[in-house]
């Protein structure tokens, strides 16, 4: 039966048609907002799959070209891989969702976004947010939802709820924000050095629209919500934890698991595993879930020591930070090279400076063409001391990569400023815990020892949680390792300048944070990150160097009027391509005039932009020009000053003396200087030979 619900969200009406389409998914929603238009659908396989130990959720964000008007770039003119926007936006659905699913369900899930429409001013990832709530909770799998997504962003210190993609790419703020009827779930934000107390209101802003949202999904699960199904429990059964205890005692484990050094305690729990399997081996069902419990027992082992008493794994206090070590130019002859380690988690980052023509083109729903800033990141297996074949970068490494990027975007330079596409990349040479905030350190150091001007340093530091049976019962702990984010309910991180936050990302494991726990960690990550520039990073280096280094490129950028770029650019680019050819530098001009040089070779560099700055002048008398003759005829030698730009001398402006041909003292080749003489009696521009050298001496 086909139903429509309707409600006002941000002065704009969201519309959402039921049994309308797609009747064969568990749960489908046609999303409208404004003129954008989302499909949201859940679906679920009808038994669990088999040996694995894990909940497998796919969340797909699909962006059809269609529906911004646009065909897709490429030869094959249709929608290939996902994009960057479309992975990240997957993760932002998937973080709050997961948590509310089961943790004993073994059933495929798959929540799908299709994006068919796109107005401009309703953002399509948060139809896509709120759809795949609603899919799932009209739904039979089993979801204990719904929750729901308010986007905010921020201009001139206003907040704006969920803001159109023009506030959205320009405003201060870019909040995202989910939450279940009690608690927040999951934040993601990018920031203008956002202070903290503002972050919070922000926050909390947006829970309380979500209550509202909720609000309707409920109504709409009361009218035509399907019974959840039953489902077989993957659990390990509690006798075997008892039986486990008789073999390994809870301290025997605290011993095994207790330790700073991860290889030590991997060895450790493989013994105790040796062990259960031992005790185990009549008992094939036991068998068959021996990881999965191992694991638990590790977990219930672990969370009541940080619980009860405040002891960590590697005996740090919760609000210790792992060792640190920083330095820079470790890499020789790259642009730009930095070094961060924190415990076992450390990162090389190298950064390259490139013309603003190298920048990354984009191909998405929007109006954003092109980007400047490219931070990735890579997670090689060697960095958890395991072996597999390196297949590119995955949903994981795209997205620490873009938390990253997001972090360090609001302190760089213009690109008036600097005129250069910059590009870092994080190499994981070891990993236990938050890499993606050891590669916000040493992005913001290797961009400072590749000269980029940035404006403030940045760090980022996660936080992490361990919760008890109420929610007065809980500890924040500073600085994650590996095993706390496997065990804990929480990674939370933040990065920011002295000043404010710059980028947040929440992962939880629970059904949502308490006001003081949020404020906590935001409070614990500020002064974490204070502790790390000063500590570490400022003694490595302290700012930015004042210029580039010997093996980047140099640019070089002047103004010139916009209506002279085709005398430059010449026809089908004959022109600017003789400079680059003669020069070996790299020219780009945009369309307000500037133009920018760039090259290795500072006499290249300047013959480049003397030829440009020679097309664009208007010929005026007395101006002294250097031009090469490139045609004799009887009457006088025609002189090229630059590509596409020739002047003539009359024969009898060729010397003092008379001459019967202009052969008798000019060649093809030969350089020469002239003095611009105005304009004759038919309105052309007259230059001397022999009047340059009385006037310039």
């Amino acid at each position: 039966m086909f139903k429509q619900y309707e409600m006002e969200l941000a002065g704009r009406t969201l519309r959402v048609d039921i049994g309308r389409v797609c009747a064969q998914a568990n749960g489908a929603a046609l999303m409208h907002y404004g003129d954008t238009v989302v499909l949201s659908t859940a679906t679920a396989s009808k038994e669990p799959r088999e040996g694995i130990d894990f909940f497998p959720l796919s969340v797909e964000y699909e962006e059809k070209m269609y529906a911004a008007g646009k065909i897709p770039g490429g030869f094959n003119k249709r929608e290939g891989k996902a994009s960057e926007n479309a992975i990240l936006t997957s993760r932002v659905i998937d973080r709050p969702m997961r948590p509310l699913f089961p943790k004993d369900y073994r059933n495929d899930v798959t929540l799908n976004n299709m994006v068919m429409s796109v107005d401009e001013n309703c953002r399509p990832e948060l139809l896509a947010m709120i759809g795949s709530a609603i899919a799932t909770s009209i739904s039979d799998i089993p979801f204990d939802g719904p929750c729901a997504t308010t986007q905010i962003g921020m201009i001139d210190g206003e907040f704006i709820v969920n803001p159109s993609q023009a506030q959205w790419q320009d405003g201060d703020l870019q909040l995202t924000v989910a939450s279940t009827k009690q608690k927040v779930i999951m934040i993601e934000a990018g920031a203008n050095e956002i202070p903290e107390d503002k972050m919070i209101e922000a926050i909390y802003k947006a829970h309380d629209i979500n209550q509202t949202i909720i609000a309707f999904i409920d109504k709409i699960v009361a009218e035509v919500g399907k019974e959840k199904h039953s489902y077989v429990s993957c659990a390990v059964p509690a006798e075997m934890f008892e039986a486990m205890k008789q073999v390994v005692s809870p301290e025997e484990m605290e011993v095994a698991v207790f330790t700073d050094d991860k290889q030590t305690r991997e060895k450790n729990i493989d013994a105790v595993t040796e062990k259960m399997k031992e005790a185990f081996v009549d008992n094939e069902e036991w068998l068959a879930v021996l990881g999965e419990a191992v694991y638990q027992y590790q977990k219930k082992t672990v969370r009541k020591m940080i619980l009860k008493d405040h002891k960590r794994p590697d005996g740090r206090a919760i609000n210790q930070i792992r060792p640190l070590a920083a330095e820079v130019d470790i890499i020789p002859r790259v642009h730009g090279s930095a070094m961060f380690t924190r415990g076992q988690t450390q990162i090389c980052n190298v950064c390259t400076l490139a013309p603003l023509s190298e920048a990354q083109k984009l191909d998405g729903l929007d109006d954003t063409t092109s980007k400047r800033y490219m931070h990735h990141y890579n997670f090689p297996a060697y960095s958890v001391g395991e072996t597999k074949v390196s297949r590119g970068p995955g949903r994981r490494e795209i997205g620490h990569g873009a938390l990253a990027e997001r972090a360090l975007v609001p302190v760089l330079p213009s690109e008036e400023e600097f005129p250069y596409a910059i590009r870092t990349v994080s190499e994981t040479f070891e990993s236990n815990g938050s890499t993606s905030m050891a590669s916000t350190c040493a992005s913001c150091m290797s961009l400072m020892a590749a000269g980029v001007p940035i404006k403030k340093m940045v760090a980022g530091i996660s936080c992490g949680l361990v919760t008890g049976e109420t929610d007065d019962d809980y500890v924040l702990l500073t600085d994650i390792q590996g095993l706390e984010d496997f065990f804990g309910d929480m990674d939370f991180k933040v990065t920011g300048t002295t000043d404010g936050i710059t980028a947040i990302q929440m992962d939880i494991k629970i059904h949502g944070l308490t006001r003081p726990i949020v404020e906590g960690a935001i409070a614990r990550c500020r002064e974490a990150r204070m502790f790390i520039m000063d500590t570490c990073m400022k003694p490595a280096i302290a700012e930015p160097r004042k210029e580039v280094g010997p093996y980047a490129p140099k640019i070089v950028q002047i103004q010139i009027d916009p209506a002279k770029i085709g005398d430059v650019v010449g026809q089908r680019g004959k022109t600017i391509n003789a400079i680059i050819d003669e020069t070996g530098v790299k020219i780009d001009i945009t369309d307000d005039g500037a133009v920018s040089v760039c090259g290795t070779d500072k006499a290249m560099m300047d013959k480049a932009i003397k030829y440009i700055q020679t097309i664009v002048t208007d010929y005026e008398e007395g101006q002294v020009f250097e031009g090469k003759v490139v045609s004799i005829k009887e009457f006088g030698a025609f002189l090229e000053f630059a590509p596409g730009k020739e002047g003539m001398v009359h024969i009898s402006k060729i010397s003092k003396e008379r001459i019967e041909h202009v052969e008798d003292v000019l060649t093809l080749g030969d350089v020469v200087k002239v003095v611009c003489l105005g304009k004759d009696k038919m309105g052309r521009y007259s230059f001397s030979i022999k009047d340059y050298k009385e006037e310039v001496k």
